[in-house]
């Protein structure tokens, strides 16, 4: 028996973009899994025009060979994890256009989400993109990831790499663990316990 077909998809497809690091990361945790066959589909490789189909998606009567191609990747796919940045408190257009191209293809399937970013790491691109994969029928898995000022974690190499950030972690862990006279009798100012009276 075949194992599902898992898609990670790498929505931004900018010169100098940065985030297909983390697409790439996450097709290595996924292939460490083995539970799937892991297929790396990058949007800027796609290369889709802006949808210009005359036909509705949902009647999959394609006029454009790029289309149908697009349906053709869809379509082999079982599940996917949408890679995304946020631009401007949402997610690319790019990611946008690839959903709009296609309605039947997506239908049905599960998604998770994946998203980086500066402080909000991306919170806000998930937040935006869950109500269109609501529309076309994907099962969005309720869990996202969402990585802030991601470029830290990118090593010399350009290479995703989160696990330099558990020496962090373990540093944190000590000092939860500190003795309580070590720690600051009242917490800081401006920091709220419950309600105030």
């Amino acid at each position: 028996m075949s194992r599902p077909v898992l898609q990670v998809v790498a929505a931004s497809t900018r010169p100098g973009r940065r985030g297909l690091a983390v697409a790439r990361w996450v097709q290595r945790l996924a292939e460490e899994h083995a539970g799937f066959d892991v297929e790396l589909v990058d949007l800027a490789e796609v290369g889709l025009p802006v949808f210009g189909e005359p036909n509705h998606p949902r009647l999959q009567q394609y006029t454009h060979q790029h289309t149908r191609n697009w349906s053709a990747t869809v379509s082999r796919a079982d599940a996917f994890v949408l890679v995304t940045p946020e631009y401007n408190h949402s997610f690319p257009a790019s990611l946008k256009n690839a959903l709009d191209y296609l309605s039947v293809e997506w239908a049905d399937k599960a998604a998770g989400l994946v998203t980086y970013g500066g402080v909000s790491a991306g919170l806000r691109a998930s937040s935006a993109v869950k109500p269109v994969l609501g529309a076309l029928r994907v099962h969005v898995v309720p869990e996202a990831v969402s990585v802030p000022f991601f470029a830290q974690f990118l090593d010399e190499d350009d290479e995703f790499v989160p696990k330099r950030r558990a020496r962090g972690r373990r540093q944190g862990d000590a000092r939860r663990a500190r003795p309580r006279h070590h720690r600051p009798a009242h917490p800081p100012r401006g920091i709220g316990l419950g309600r105030q009276k």
